[in-house]
């Protein structure tokens, strides 16, 4: 048999979640604002009425941008952990470490150069 009191944190966290989750649904239908009209019940009501179609096509430079930000967010992601942790390293090993984030970042700029050579940054 195990023992199951080493759960009771993972259960209590489980429990936390889902009583917030039910609290916020239950307090905005309670005491949120109720308006209803034509615009509040369409899709994507953003407070104004929508004009034209849902259709309509976008600038590949609005892909290109999203794809580099996403790039150097997931940069900031891994880099963090590794500065935090990159004095617990020693001797040959820190080098090693050295040499991989290098490598790492390297290859982040050459998506930005990527990117620059496709015209990403220009505004015109």
């Amino acid at each position: 048999m195990t023992d199951l009191t080493s759960y009771l944190p993972l259960g209590v966290i489980i429990l936390m979640a889902i009583t917030f989750a039910v609290a916020n649904i239950v307090l905005t239908r309670l005491i949120g604002p109720s308006r209803r009209g034509k615009v509040k019940g369409m899709s994507y009501e953003s407070g104004m009425n929508p004009i034209g179609t849902a259709r309509k096509r976008f600038n590949v430079r609005f892909y290109l941008i999203a794809m580099v930000f996403l790039v150097f967010d997931v940069e900031i992601i891994f880099l963090y952990p590794w500065a935090a942790t990159f004095h617990d390293f020693e001797g040959p090993e820190r080098l090693t470490w050295l040499f991989r984030i290098l490598f790492f970042l390297l290859t982040t700029v050459v998506a930005y150069l990527y990117g620059f050579r496709k015209g990403v940054f220009r505004f015109d």
